[in-house]
């Protein structure tokens, strides 16, 4: 044994090891107290929280999802709630589908995905300018709005900002707000493009639409004076370059199909339609090129020098109407009668 004295522990030298202790107990303290990050909560009913499922044995086409104040579940076949999701002091305003995933605009700007089969929160993004556009702050005559009026415009822009593309394997989504766009792949919520409007622009959210292949923003531009002069779509795509083309300051972009949008602009010129898949115009019939054309009409043309089809005897171009003086109906179109 060491014949040393036990040491005593004088007031001086407790201090250090005093104040290492607190410093611990209060990192413990505030880890344990430490908010869950961007105010994420997931519960099941009752405010339990929410126990993993099996994704194979329920996903998005088990589930009736729901927004308001956050993304609620509810099972389709029975009704009852099978989970939510809230975020602490924000509020859901708008939802979409990434493929099986749910995408959700909130009112601070933050956007979030969400895998509805297990209910996991797979990535959060935030979106610089999204939550003023969102509130319209500022704008003439925001004062004089109501509660209800706010909200409704809230949920408006949201819907008006969030673009889902439904490209096969590989859906993604855009962002829009008057001063950028932002491109995310859904897979892993990665920013691929993020992008702003030239000098004097700004982009209009509630004119941008979107096909299966790419996202399509209407911009608009102003003089000194404050006038709009000019204006264009931009086109966006993850797989390839987008595009650019000018227009007057309200052009309109009409949907036709997975791939096909119709570009109007004004009375003067004729709409046109534009390939989003192939990324070029649909060359009208009977124009100079459409025997070169990348994109011709759907259908195709008719050969101008092919001869007429030739009329059924007994049947004329042009069927007499009934003495009634209502059109003449063909027999195969007639409204079939009512059931008993």
């Amino acid at each position: 044994m060491s014949r040393k004295p036990m040491r005593v522990l004088t007031p001086r030298s407790i201090l250090p090891a005093l104040a290492v202790m607190l410093v611990l107990a209060a990192g413990a303290a505030a880890h344990a107290n430490k908010p869950v990050p961007f105010g994420d909560r997931v519960a099941g009913p009752g405010d339990a929280e929410a126990t993993p499922v099996n994704s194979e044995s329920l996903g998005a086409a088990d589930l009736d999802l729901r927004v308001g104040p956050g993304l609620e579940a509810f099972h389709k076949q029975t009704g009852e709630q099978a989970w939510s999701y809230r975020r602490e002091g924000a509020e859901a305003l708008y939802l979409a589908m990434a493929g099986d995933n749910a995408i959700v605009v909130w009112d601070d700007g933050l956007v979030t995905s969400v895998r509805p089969g297990d209910h996991e929160v797979r990535w959060h993004r935030a979106v610089p300018g999204l939550a003023d556009w969102l509130r319209g702050d500022g704008e003439p005559g925001a004062d004089k709005r109501t509660d209800a009026q706010r909200k409704q415009l809230a949920k408006q822009r949201a819907a008006a900002a969030l673009h889902t593309v439904q490209r096969d394997g590989s859906p993604w989504l855009a962002l829009v707000t008057p001063n950028l766009t932002m491109g995310l792949r859904d897979a892993d919520g990665d920013l691929r493009y993020n992008d702003k409007p030239s000098n004097g622009c700004v982009y209009d959210p509630l004119r941008a639409v979107h096909t299966d292949f790419a996202v399509l923003i209407p911009r608009t531009c102003t003089n000194s004076a404050g006038q709009a002069v000019s204006g264009g779509i931009t086109g966006y795509r993850l797989d390839s370059n987008g595009w650019a083309m000018s227009t007057g300051p309200a052009a309109t972009v009409r949907v036709l199909d997975r791939g096909r949008v119709e570009i109007t602009d004004g009375p003067v010129v004729p709409p046109r339609v534009f390939d989003t898949k192939a990324a070029a115009p649909e060359t009208p019939c009977g124009a100079l090129d459409a025997p070169f054309a990348a994109v011709r009409p759907q259908g195709g043309c008719a050969d101008p020098s092919a001869p007429a089809a030739p009329v059924a005897p007994g049947v004329t171009d042009t069927p007499a109407a009934p003495d009634s003086g209502a059109p003449a109906t063909p027999a195969g179109d007639q409204p079939a009668a009512p059931q008993p």
